[in-house]
């Protein structure tokens, strides 16, 4: 199979990003919420430009040879990126103005400089001169911008410019002001209506907003399994600057000769310009203040529910020894995971915790729990990932608070993520030491909890929890090699084991058995297990994906020599929370197979990555777990098909059909499971 048969994944990317803002667009979605997939979607493309975009122009330099061997047309490929990011950018200024008119309907406001009444202006006059005026930083041409910054570019005569610093600490974006209903202005027009004060000696001609991205380092060795490869790439490059200029947003509206200005002061080529509307930084619509009275134009409430058996027992480690315990987030509370925590803190027979920390929060009930086991002298070992993308100052921190205390942290492995969410728990009972543990497909991180669907995994099973011991080995340099009987651990065994268990299906299929392949996943970009589906649709597999963001197979072949059968269906699911979830599922002859854990299928969580999936052994949990999979393969509300024009064209629903909105139906699932059992 050549390379051009698979989607480039920096390309549908965007097409993921694109169904964010179908969600904004959407009538169902309340309006208030509707600023939130704005939010999302602007907060997605910095992060792409500073990630994705950047790496591709890196490479763009590279010799010719390297590229090559990249297989990479990284002038192309940036070509169809902004001229498909330009597209998408007209799209969402359509949806911004439309959300914003029919929040006028319910009396809420967002002001600007042209419309602003005098009453208002007298207000706005007032507060930035006692609280905003002196939080500005005033910079002359050729300054260094701050990535990700809000300045305002304020045109002089003489094509001559000063660049104001907006402020952003201790300052926030909307702020209310006087007049009927709720009505708001952004910081940005308070600085331009007094815009004189600010630079008395200047004639001001105009005020434009900018944003420039800059490089968030390459990470190419998340994305390129030539250990040697990458070492050239990064010794090629004679200049790899961490924060080089990849994109200045601007206000289409700025004249001709500033935007030629600071192209040449900031060094950028015409391919980092991106025209944009006023006001950037739309991310900050996550803090958009919700007004009194306004709660039917957000989500209705649907609290956490407690985990009917984890929620209430008194002791929570004969409850996992008992039986295997499986939780939901956020239908379920994750307080469950911090008293399992807890628990270990304070009881006297827990000898040691163990426990990998991808994403922390920056203070959370969970940190709680581990200083408390360190005061009450538990053994306890961390293994913090450092290289975790925008989170590493975090994780660094807390890892250096956990070592002054007592533990033992071990930072990640040069080129070798520790993606697993896994914790392990020792406790002495009677003669002998006993397991606890728990794998998840989530962050131990209560805050994101809230909003990613995820999946964990409480057991005291014997197989499963000698492998993961062996992982924390592993880990801990102990051990090179695992032994594993139960779990998929990357990079030793996930790979070619889920080569085998499609192979089994492939094999069933043609000797005329039932076979089908389920998984659901939040990317789906490596070659080899692509290539692996094609081979079992074409001998009649049944493949049904959900995958949540970027998605390189191509679900239709284009060259139909090669006698390829179309028998895969790709569904997206985009919704409230933000699915998070990775289940792999094998109909393996009838005694069903299915798998939890942190791997998508990428090429870097299969080889590169320390990653756990576990099966799912407990009966009870099997079920519940494909009563859940099956709500989301039968969405017909919130999901979209991924097809091979990248419509994101929403599934149909039949005559007949009842409307399936599957994290809804989720909630409603595990409720009524709650009150089942009382």
């Amino acid at each position: 199979m050549k390379k051009d048969n698979l989607k480039h994944r920096d390309i549908n990317w965007l097409y993921f990003n694109e169904r964010v803002l179908l969600e904004a667009k959407s009538d169902d979605t309340p309006l208030l919420e509707r600023l939130k997939f704005l939010a999302i979607f602007s907060s997605n493309l910095d992060e792409y430009f500073k990630v994705r975009v950047s790496q591709l122009r890196q490479i763009k330099n590279l010799d010719k040879k390297f590229r090559k061997k990249l297989m990479f047309k990284a002038n192309s490929t940036l070509q169809h990126i902004l001229q498909t990011v330009n597209e998408q950018q007209v799209q969402f200024g359509k949806v911004i103005a439309s959300t914003l008119a029919q929040l006028e309907e319910h009396d809420i406001f967002i002001k600007n400089s042209k419309n602003i009444s005098e009453n208002q202006e007298q207000f706005l006059e007032e507060l930035f001169l006692n609280d905003i005026k002196d939080a500005c930083e005033i910079h002359e041409e050729n300054a260094f911008l701050t990535d990700g910054a809000l300045y305002l570019a304020v045109a002089h005569p003489g094509d001559e410019y000063s660049l104001v610093k907006i402020p952003t600490d201790g300052q926030e974006r909307f702020i209310p002001i006087p007049g009927d209903g709720h009505q708001f202005c952004y910081i940005d027009d308070a600085i331009r209506l007094n815009i004189d004060k600010l630079l008395p000696s200047k004639e001001v001609l105009g005020c434009y907003s900018i944003k420039l991205s800059r490089d968030a380092e390459l990470y190419l060795d998340d994305d390129y399994s030539d250990v040697e490869l990458v070492e050239k790439i990064y010794n090629s490059l004679d200049k790899r600057l961490s924060g080089q200029a990849t994109r200045l947003l601007y206000d289409e509206s700025m004249p001709n000769w500033l935007i030629d200005s600071l192209k040449r002061d900031f060094k950028l080529g015409s391919v980092d310009l991106s025209p944009g509307g006023t006001y950037h930084n739309l991310s900050d619509f996550f803090s958009f203040p919700a007004p009194e009275g306004t709660a039917h134009l957000q989500y209705q409430e649907k609290p956490a529910l407690p985990h009917p058996e984890l929620s209430f027992t008194t002791d929570i480690f004969n409850s996992i020894a008992t039986k295997d315990q499986l939780v939901h987030f956020p239908y379920q509370d994750f307080k469950v995971v911090e008293d399992f925590l807890t628990a270990a803190a304070t009881d006297p027979q827990v000898k040691a915790i163990k426990m990998t920390i991808y994403r922390i929060a920056k203070s959370s009930s969970l940190a709680d729990a581990i200083l408390t086991a360190l005061d009450n002298n538990k053994e306890v070992t961390l293994f913090v990932e450092a290289q975790a993308r925008f989170d590493e100052a975090n994780n660094i921190k807390w890892g250096r608070i956990f070592e002054e205390k007592g533990a033992k942290v071990i930072f990640s492995i040069p080129q070798v993520k520790v993606h697993s969410k896994i914790a392990m728990v020792y406790r002495i009972e009677g003669e002998i030491e006993k397991r606890y543990a728990y794998i998840g497909t989530g962050n131990f991180n209560a805050k994101t909890s809230k909003i990613y669907c995820d999946h964990g995994l409480f057991t005291a099973h014997k197989k499963i929890t000698k492998d993961l011991s062996q992982v924390f080995q592993v880990l801990e340099r102990k051990l090179i090699v695992p032994k594993l009987k139960r779990l998929m651990v990357s990079p030793f065994t996930t790979r070619i084991t889920f080569m085998n268990l499609i192979q089994n299906e492939i094999t069933a299929a043609l000797n005329g058995k039932k076979a089908g392949i389920t998984a659901k996943m939040n990317s789906l970009e490596d070659s080899n297990m692509i290539k692996a589906l094609y081979r079992a649709a074409n001998a009649g597999v049944h493949v049904r994906l959900i995958v949540r963001g970027f998605c390189c197979y191509l679900t239709s072949n284009e060259n139909p020599s090669d006698g390829m059968k179309d028998n895969v269906y790709i569904t997206s699911i985009v919704d409230r929370y933000l699915e998070h979830g990775r289940i792999y599922l094998f109909e393996n002859g009838g005694d069903e197979l299915m798998y939890i854990g942190s791997a998508d299928w990428m090429t870097r969580n299969l080889d590169r990555r320390i990653e756990v999936l576990t099966p799912i052994l407990d009966e009870d949990i099997f079920n519940e777990l494909k009563h859940i999979l099956s709500l989301q393969l039968n969405d017909n509300q919130k999901a979209r098909i991924l097809d091979v024009n990248n419509t994101n064209k929403k599934v149909d629903m039949a005559d007949g059909d009842a409307p399936i909105r599957s994290q809804y139906a989720i909630y409603d699932y595990l409720k009524s499971k709650l009150n089942e059992n009382g």
